[in-house]
């Protein structure tokens, strides 16, 4: 049977990020996607004009559907909006017999903010704990830990304060440094470090729900934590390479590209 995974997430109405952005990566990678809807946003290549959360009860019925019938094997959360969702969710993941990849989503690409302050501790707390793979940015770990990034020497500090709020493994995404694209991926003794050439392309609209996408299709297929992310990370730097112009302001990666490559023979 097709590997199923599930996302947690909102709606971009601009189809470069969130749930839109999960399931075509999900299509690209082979697996099938299924999809619980936490917010739905009015978004563009501009960036978020308004975002809309759904009730904690709409959300938890579209994951009892879900998984109840459907079964999964791997489940992905981005957008969760408010404390009461991330409760939720987090009371729904750890329930699921299934890894998680937990994208701790809190502002947009543009700088607009997709998660209420008041929603920190409740990710901190009871969301991270549950996660196999937490995902976050630079952005994201100092909003949550305090710790600022600035270098590579950082990162490793950066891994182990996320550690500490529960999740088995940290991928600290290293992309808004300078030089290579590097990450790195940790369980706190284990360290992978994965580097990538950073492409000229300001066309990088949905990147991180992309990844964490990525990873949990690799670990639907049955894949190792790090053998995942290697896989999703190759994805996404093609994806970046790819990315297009949309709109006026910022495009989206292109979750397409490997399908359009030429196939030998």
């Amino acid at each position: 049977m097709i590997p199923r995974v599930l996302t947690v997430a909102g709606s971009d109405s601009g189809g470069g990020a969130g749930i839109q952005a999960d399931l075509k990566t999900m299509l690209a990678l082979g697996v099938h996607g299924m999809s619980v809807i936490t917010a739905v946003t009015a978004q563009n290549s501009l960036g978020v004009q308004g975002a809309w959360e759904l009730p904690v009860e709409a959300v938890r019925a579209q994951y009892r559907s879900v998984v109840d019938d459907i079964g999964v094997q791997a489940v992905k959360t981005g957008m969760l909006a408010s404390a009461e969702l991330v409760e939720a969710v987090a009371e729904l993941v750890s329930g699921t017999d299934a890894p998680a990849v937990v994208d701790p989503v809190g502002v947009s690409k543009h700088g607009d903010p997709l998660l209420a302050a008041t929603a920190l501790e409740s990710v901190r707390t009871r969301l991270l704990p549950v996660a196999t793979v937490a995902t976050p940015n630079l952005d994201e770990v100092a909003q949550l830990t305090g710790v600022r990034v600035d270098s590579e020497d950082d990162l490793r500090q950066a891994a182990a304060a996320v550690l500490a709020y529960g999740p088995r493994w940290v991928l600290i995404k290293g992309g808004h440094l300078s030089g290579d694209a590097l990450d790195l991926l940790t369980d706190g003794s284990a360290e992978h470090w994965l580097r990538a050439p950073r492409h000229d392309n300001r066309h990088t609209h949905g990147t991180g729900c992309t990844l964490a996408s990525a990873i949990a299709s690799g670990l639907a297929k049955g894949l190792t934590v790090p053998e995942a992310v290697r896989e999703a990370k190759e994805y996404v730097t093609g994806a970046i390479a790819a990315g297009f112009r949309l709109g006026a302001g910022i495009g989206p990666v292109d979750h397409g590209w490997a399908l359009r490559r030429p196939h030998a023979g």
